[in-house]
């Protein structure tokens, strides 16, 4: 009985140990407790004997600064069991001399979320390794070894790096006023072995900038704060991509939309040939690389009577309220909100149809705008206030309508509303007659003459004044003739 406890046990802290192995798997590793002002310091996550396949951004810590990350692996066989190590390391540079603390925080890795216990960093004043005096040994070996006898001069070399540099683009043709998610990215192979890292990226962004930005679209920029890395495969190939610009831009035409290749110049290490224990094992070099032209190709709107005034997109239509009651003597708020993807600052306001019985007054207008999954949604809303001045039935399918291209079916399309409002009350039409006479219809009756005249009065009178002229002409050239 004793026995079999035992061998329970035993089985169930061997299982227990092989779970913990395998949750062991990824390490999450923090740099020293202290690091020099010219030094960098680090956070590495390693995956053993599994693919490095995702991991979330890492942090932003007080007193450093992110400049840039660098890959590795490693594979060994020991008993004939092979054994494998991919590591990915996120390199802080301190910005001045301190003490900070590195909270706690937990990383994402392959799915599943890792916590890190955080720990204070002393940031120390810039300085060099220093070199250890063993002179009380003469043995070359040691003397070798410190590099205190016979210095060399160190021998780099570079390595071939699996790295390069693209502008893309989501589409390769659109129509005109359709948005297409432009991307600048730097792409760095899993099986790059090449150290390198970004030069001052803010600085060359401005000037690519200058150079690819067409100037027939509008621009929504999605202001990427800090380089983002994601995995993407490409080809069959696993890449990091570092992605430092990414907007939509909107033809106003259809001219083709052009960006001519541009270049980034990175800093790629050369590597110590025979590295030693002391000194420097790397030293910085730089590279530029040149992403490929792009075309993107504009294709022009069908003919159609509102072709330059319609919104492009894939648009729908939500209504506030669907159904109500009201009275003539109160009007009424009505939300016409259109939503969807496409340039939301060039939506146009709804054709007014409106019929007699109605009055609907310009709208009050809000937009909001989301970037986001490489495209430019939101919405756009405009609030009516409805007058009645007639009882009766309103579908707002006959006072408005909003047309735009359809870039889902490539045609035009019209939303139309659904809502229907019930009016009673009193009509306002003979209140809106009295009101455009001055002092009422009424008040005029009221001092009016009300003596009666015959029609033919005015008729008699004419031909009477016209007689008279008559014989006054008459009579004055007879009395010239005579002088």
């Amino acid at each position: 009985m004793i026995k079999t406890s035992v061998k329970s046990l035993l089985l169930f802290l061997f299982l227990s140990i092989s779970w913990w192995s395998q949750a062991q798997s990824v390490k999450i590793e923090l740099g020293p407790d202290e690091v020099r002002l010219n030094q960098y310091f680090t956070i590495t996550i390693t995956v053993t004997d599994e693919k490095l396949s995702s991991y979330d951004a890492f942090p932003d810590l007080e007193g450093f600064v992110k400049r840039g990350t660098s890959s590795s692996s490693n594979m060994s066989y020991i008993n004939n069991q092979m054994t494998s190590s991919q590591s990915i390391t996120q390199s802080y540079q301190p910005i001045k001399e301190g003490t900070y603390t590195i909270p706690n925080f937990s990383l994402k890795v392959n799915g599943v979320s890792y916590g890190v216990q955080g720990k204070t960093v002393k940031v120390l004043p810039p300085g060099q390794a220093q070199q250890r005096n063993f002179s009380p040994f003469s043995d070359d070996v040691f003397d070798d070894f410190f590099g205190n006898r016979r210095p060399q001069q160190q021998e780099f070399i570079e390595l071939e790096d699996d790295a390069f540099f693209a502008l893309t683009t989501d589409k390769d043709e659109v129509f005109e006023g359709e948005g297409f998610t432009t991307t600048l990215a730097f792409y760095i192979s899993d099986q790059n072995q090449a150290p390198i890292n970004f030069h001052d990226p803010g600085r060359q962004l401005v000037e690519i900038l200058k150079k690819i930005r067409p100037s027939n679209c509008w621009e929504e920029n999605f202001n990427i704060q800090n380089i983002e890395s994601e995995r993407v495969e490409i080809q069959g190939k696993r890449y990091t991509k570092y992605s430092f610009y990414k907007a939509t831009y909107f033809p106003f035409n259809d001219q083709d939309i052009t960006f001519e290749s541009v270049p980034l110049e990175m800093i790629k290490y050369k590597v110590a040939k025979n590295p030693s224990f002391f000194g420097s094992s790397r030293q910085e070099d730089f590279k530029t690389y040149y992403s490929k032209a792009k075309t993107v190709k504009v294709n022009p709107l069908p003919d159609h009577p509102l072709k330059d005034q319609v919104a492009v997109g894939n648009f729908k239509l939500a209504e506030q309220p669907k159904t109500a009651e009201a009275t003539t003597d109160k009007g009424l708020k009505y939300d016409f909100n259109v939503y969807g993807v496409g340039n939301i600052s060039a939506i146009p306001a709804p054709i007014i149809t409106s019929k007699e019985g109605i009055q609907i007054y310009p709208p009050n207008t809000n937009e909001r705008i989301n970037r986001s999954n490489n495209q430019v949604t939101g919405s756009k809303n405009f609030s009516y206030f409805l007058e009645f001045s007639e009882p009766g039935s309103y579908e707002m399918k006959d006072q408005l309508q909003w047309i735009f291209f359809n870039t889902a079916i490539a045609q035009y399309d019209t939303l139309k509303p659904t809502a229907r409002f019930e009016v009673s009350g009193e009509s306002k039409a003979n209140q809106n007659i009295s009101s455009s006479l001055p002092g009422g219809l009424y008040e005029r009756i009221e001092i009016a003459d009300n003596t009666l005249r015959s029609k033919d009065y005015k008729y008699y009178f004419s031909i009477l004044i016209n007689v008279f002229m008559i014989i006054m002409l008459a009579l004055i050239a007879y009395l010239l003739i005579k002088k």
